[in-house]
């Protein structure tokens, strides 16, 4: 009994050829199923990984359009499913998708941003910049009008003439 495999074609490894007797072209050979053969493996995906992952974000428009179809396919078993697949969706998605539509917000339908929101306000801005200039103004005088009182307690004894108005000279 002579056994012999033969080369591969189309990727599958063809199953071996058993012959009884000396002389192969003289005798019929039988092809025998073996068990190791299965079938062709699906290559697998991509491994790498993405440098920058990106979160998604989703505009207001696709969300309604998205539960609109997710409606529509209620009434059709696995129909959800389908579509929630085919969107690369997941089902807390639809959740909180229809919690906002259920609160009639579609402002909070738009996408969020992370992180601390910052309210800016130019008016108050222009507020806090006048009350520094103010308080500021406000101390020069002051310290103006400190000047101006030494002057006259130390110009009188000293026979100084203070004047109402600066042109005038003695």
């Amino acid at each position: 009994m002579e056994i012999s495999v033969s080369s591969q074609k189309n990727g599958v490894a063809p199953a071996p050829t058993v012959s009884v007797g000396a002389d192969r072209s003289a005798v019929p050979t039988k092809t025998v199923a073996h068990p190791a053969a299965a079938p062709p493996v699906p290559s697998r995906p991509d491994p790498e990984v993405v440098a920058d992952a990106k979160r998604r974000t989703f505009p207001a428009d696709y969300k309604l359009r998205i539960l609109k179809a997710a409606d529509a396919a209620k009434g059709t078993p696995g129909g959800v499913g389908a579509l929630l697949r085919r969107e690369g969706l997941f089902s807390s998605h639809l959740t909180s998708w229809r919690k906002e539509r259920q609160a009639n917000l579609l402002q909070a339908l738009a996408p969020k941003t992370r992180g601390p929101k910052f309210k800016r306000d130019p008016q108050a801005e222009e507020m806090e910049k006048l009350r520094r200039e103010n308080q500021h103004l406000a101390e020069s005088l002051r310290r103006a009008e400190i000047i101006i009182d030494v002057q006259k307690t130390v110009g009188a004894p000293l026979g100084w003439p203070l004047s109402a108005d600066p042109a005038e000279k003695p």
